[in-house]
């Protein structure tokens, strides 16, 4: 169990990563067409890189943290749980700012920001899988 929940934490970082290049390359796919002279309003469908992204970050990452928080009550890893619950827990606020950023897009740069948070607990989650059973941390001298 503890290699499940350590293979969840990393695809959830993982995630962050390909949500990056997969939102990078709409947008771009958005300038090239603009600069060919399409035009991108309310109106326009948004292009595989949108939609991408949009189910990655609604539905993909979400399930994965779910299932990490479930996993974590199994895995016997230190703090698993308490990591596995801050993880579910940025995923939620990356959703919340994902939809008021279309309110009030300055809260787009949040929305970036958080997304290196998520990726930076989830990865504290799989290292903590990593550690050896019953391992304390090192202490400072």
């Amino acid at each position: 169990m503890r290699a499940t929940y350590r293979a969840l934490a990393l695809l959830i970082a993982l995630s962050v990563v390909v949500q990056a290049a997969v939102i990078a390359a709409a947008w771009f796919t958005v300038l090239n067409d603009a600069e060919a002279g399409g035009v991108f309003d309310e109106n326009s469908e948004y292009n595989w890189g949108h939609w991408v992204h949009s189910v990655v970050g609604m539905m993909v990452v979400p399930l994965l943290a779910l299932v990490l928080l479930v996993v974590a009550f199994f895995a016997k890893v230190p703090g698993g749980v308490k990591w596995a619950a801050i993880v579910l827990g940025v995923v939620v606020l990356q959703i919340v700012l994902a939809f008021a950023g279309f309110i009030a897009p300055v809260l787009g740069v949040l929305h970036g920001l958080n997304a290196f948070a998520l990726a930076g607990v989830a990865s504290i989650a799989a290292r903590k899988a990593s550690a050896p059973a019953g391992a304390r941390p090192a202490v400072p001298v």
